[in-house]
């Protein structure tokens, strides 16, 4: 799906850490994680083409840019645009049907499917400006799941919402999983790393770890993200 070759990832020609080289399989599942700063959230919008790549080579399965899926944390949303919740969620139909095109049955068959599967439906006419964090994040969970984009970029999904929203939108996310969409999620829970995602990618200023979860998270001792990693500079591993 997407390979990394010795890619400089940053801002004005200055690395946030070292050159990165491995592959996100299609149908993955990787956490993405490591100290505040580190340069997780622009590793996500560099592959989301929102930043540029600072040097070395980033390259996609067949040479052309998959649709995708990105969310960007709530802080970067707009909560007080005047927009529905079920034109919210419709909003993922655009890349096939169009801003203007309008809904066809099978569109709006979608949206319904969408709001039920995040327990919104009885919300689908509520101004989204009324919602809690944690509702509008199953929102945007909904409008990406009508997206049916095989690429999908989450950057600290779960970040101040409740726990039952959490619970359910891992279940949405093990669903996209088991769909072999490849999902790439920015996260600070290393529980929740280590319960719910195969494949991890630790970023730190001196060096990247990139495998099987288990092992990179082996890199944090006692699983505090705070803690430096053990790891030696420049050291990475690629995903299998």
């Amino acid at each position: 799906m997407i390979t990394l070759q010795k890619a400089v990832i940053g801002y004005g020609g200055t690395p946030l850490f070292p050159p990165l080289s491995g592959h996100f399989a299609v149908g993955s599942l990787t956490a993405v994680v490591g100290v505040n700063g580190a340069g997780k959230s622009t590793l996500l919008k560099t592959l989301a083409g929102l930043l540029p790549l600072q040097g070395g080579n980033l390259r996609f399965s067949g040479n052309k840019l998959p649709r995708m899926a990105y969310l960007p944390q709530q802080a970067e949303l707009d909560r007080q645009f005047p927009i529905l919740v079920s034109d919210l969620v419709a909003m993922g139909s655009w890349p096939t049907s169009g801003m203007f095109g309008g809904l066809n049955k099978h569109a709006k068959r979608q949206i319904s499917e969408a709001l039920d599967r995040v327990n919104m439906t009885a919300m689908a006419r509520t101004p989204v400006g009324e919602l809690s964090g944690g509702q509008l994040q199953r929102v945007l969970f909904a409008r990406l799941l009508v997206q049916q984009a095989p690429l999908i970029l989450l950057d600290e999904p779960f970040t101040g919402i409740d726990s039952s929203t959490v619970q359910l939108l891992l279940q949405v996310i093990a669903g996209l999983h088991q769909q072999r969409k490849t999902v790439i999620a920015v996260l600070h829970d290393m529980s929740m790393v280590a319960n719910h995602f195969p494949q991890a990618l630790l970023l730190t200023p001196e060096c990247c770890h990139w495998g099987k979860a288990d092992c990179v998270l082996g890199h944090i001792p006692a699983l505090n993200i705070a803690s430096a990693p053990l790891c030696s500079r420049g050291g990475r591993s690629d995903v299998a």
